[in-house]
């Protein structure tokens, strides 16, 4: 099952906010594979996202 990135809900249904919010300057707040709650640190460069379980994700993709 797919989580939403931006509130933790299961993928399904319309997130069309969640999806503009991540397109404009948010970073995910939940894991997209296990809905955890990401530790997430901000900084001038940009962003960086950790799962405990599923790793890290930058916003240099």
């Amino acid at each position: 099952m797919a989580y939403c990135s931006y509130c933790g809900k299961p993928a399904e249904g319309d997130h069309e906010v969640c999806t503009r919010r991540l397109a404009v300057l948010d970073p995910p707040r939940y894991c997209a594979e296990c809905a955890r709650r990401m530790v997430v640190q901000v900084t001038p460069a940009g962003w960086t996202a950790r799962c405990s379980r599923h790793g890290e994700i930058t916003s240099a993709r």
